[in-house]
């Protein structure tokens, strides 16, 4: 055998014993007390996540799960529930003139309002996107309506001004314009409300100023020295580099007008007038569970919201891939 050959088989026996010796070191080794400690850390976890699952379970999946139950029954709390299968849904659709116009109302409001609401919110935070002096001052104070417009004190104020001989009454009378009461007016009642909503698109111009800010200006350089204009910077820089917040914002309003309430239910007294104009599919299922007595009706309400909204935020994700552009997206 050759001097090298020699070298290459001792070479190779005293790799093989390093490797063997570094494979039974300590660390390497799965010890029973690295097991445990592994073990513990493991329940550790999971004991921190008891109370979420607890609150997850007990205050969220077992509710729905028995209001889709109650949703086939007659029951009226006094009572056990009676099973009646889709008697309420029948009627909910057939012989309940009432829930229809509760229906349209509410899509009104949705469809009129969450628009008006997202272009006065990117307005004002483009608005404050090109303004430095005062723009803290001037964010904070169109962000505050946000933080309050949702309370009742707030919709009592609101009833106020737009009641009979209110500020808003009495400020149209000196312009000749006599309208009367906002909130007891069948035909002004609802643009009151929706008023109330875009008045409080605070958060919502908050996350549009957060988006233009992370826009790169060359592209608005680029784009200006082409030639184009405002709108043409607007159409084809600030849209489709906003429009994931866009469609955030979009998916947020729409389910938070569909869950109209409070406002509602303090400008009409609970009743939902001036002729069922302010009786929202919220504030309906409300009165039919809870001064009615037909839980099992109103939970047969609330699961057709929640099946409307879910259809509503598919079309929404199924669509958003013909005009929502993210960073890096090849199409």
């Amino acid at each position: 055998m050759s001097t090298t050959a020699t070298r290459v088989i001792v070479t190779g026996q005293r790799s093989a014993r390093r490797s063997l010796i570094r494979r039974n070191r300590p660390e390497h080794l799965d010890r029973p007390g690295q097991r445990r400690r592994m073990r513990r850390e493991t329940l550790a976890g999971y004991g921190f996540l008891v109370p979420w699952l607890i609150g997850f379970f007990g205050l969220t999946i077992v509710p729905m799960v028995y209001s889709l139950y109650l949703s086939f029954t007659a029951y009226n709390i006094f009572a056990p529930p009676r099973w009646i299968g889709f008697d309420n849904y029948v009627r909910m659709f057939t012989s309940d003139p009432n829930f229809i116009q509760s229906a349209q109302i509410t899509l009104v409001y949705v469809l009129v309002g969450t628009p008006i609401t997202l272009a006065a919110a990117l307005a004002i935070a483009m608005l404050l996107n090109y303004r430095d002096r005062g723009a803290g001052f001037f964010r904070s104070a169109f962000y505050a309506p946000s933080l309050i417009g949702g309370s009742v004190s707030v919709a009592i104020v609101w009833r106020a001004m737009f009641g009979n001989d209110g500020p808003v009454d009495n400020s149209l009378s000196v312009l000749g314009i006599d309208l009367g009461g906002w909130v007891g007016n069948p035909s002004l009642v609802l643009p009151a409300m929706i008023l109330l909503a875009v008045w409080q698109f605070g958060s919502t111009m908050v996350i549009f100023l957060a988006g233009l800010k992370q826009i790169p200006k060359e592209l608005y350089e680029a784009a200006e020295m082409d030639g184009a204009n405002a709108w043409h910077r607007f159409r084809a820089v600030t849209l489709p580099m906003l429009s994931p917040v866009i469609f955030f914002n979009l998916l947020l309003g729409l389910i938070g007008a569909f869950q109209v309430f409070a406002s509602a239910y303090i400008i009409s007294n609970g009743s939902g007038g001036p002729a069922g104009m302010t009786n929202f599919i919220t504030l309906y299922l409300y009165k039919r569970g809870f001064a009615d007595g037909q839980m099992g009706y109103a939970a047969a309400i609330a699961w057709v919201l929640l099946i409307v909204v879910a259809i509503i935020a598919f079309i929404l994700f199924r669509t958003q891939r013909s005009w929502v552009h993210y960073a890096g997206e090849n199409r």
